[in-house]
């Protein structure tokens, strides 16, 4: 069954800050949710970037 409502949980994208400043070209992006009502503010999470090979700052976007 499909749930019915709006739920907490929204789908949010993460994207690479240091990507953009380095002008190489591609962007790293991730997929993943949160729970809006005890994270209401934007999430900010490290991740691995495969372009420039390390962990860098991904920040939610739109």
């Amino acid at each position: 069954m499909a749930k019915k409502g709006k739920g907490n949980r929204v789908q949010v994208i993460l994207e690479c800050t240091e990507h953009k400043e380095s002008g190489m070209p591609g962007t790293s992006r991730y997929i993943t949710t949160k729970n809006r009502k005890n994270t209401p503010e934007r999430l900010e999470m490290k991740k691995f970037n495969p372009v420039l090979r390390k962990v860098t700052l991904h920040k939610e976007i739109k």
